[in-house]
């Protein structure tokens, strides 16, 4: 299916994403675990014997905790799975190649957000 003027980053290059997203899966996940040992964290701050106003305000800040940190493992799952998804772009050598324009995405930009499937143009005339 593809021909070889098809434009793609070279095979080391495609090595070096991979390198690089590997790592950030790893970070990915020790940040997951954080935030997941938080989340599941419910130890009791010490306010039983507290005014009951201070006890309240302190529960209601503990549910705003678990749905924010709920929140950002949801958000942490799917960048996982983006990443995942890169390698899977890297194995099929598709990596890197805006999936509206057909050109390769900015290095520089894969470098910061490795799990982009779009190019700053494309990104750009979403907006």
């Amino acid at each position: 299916m593809a021909n070889d003027n098809t434009v793609r980053y070279s095979d080391k290059e495609l090595e070096e994403f991979k390198v690089l997203i590997l790592e950030k899966i790893e970070k990915a996940k020790h940040d997951l675990d954080l935030i997941k040992s938080a989340y599941m964290n419910d130890g009791n701050n010490g306010t039983d014997d507290t005014s009951p106003t201070f006890k309240a305000f302190d529960e209601g800040s503990a549910v705003m905790s678990k749905e924010s940190n709920s929140q950002l493992a949801i958000r942490q799952e799917k960048f996982i799975r983006d990443l995942k998804n890169a390698l899977i772009r890297i194995e099929n050598k598709s990596y890197g190649v805006c999936r509206v324009t057909g050109k390769l995405i900015n290095k520089k930009r894969l470098e910061l957000v490795p799990h982009a499937t779009l190019s700053i143009e494309a990104k750009n005339m979403q907006a």
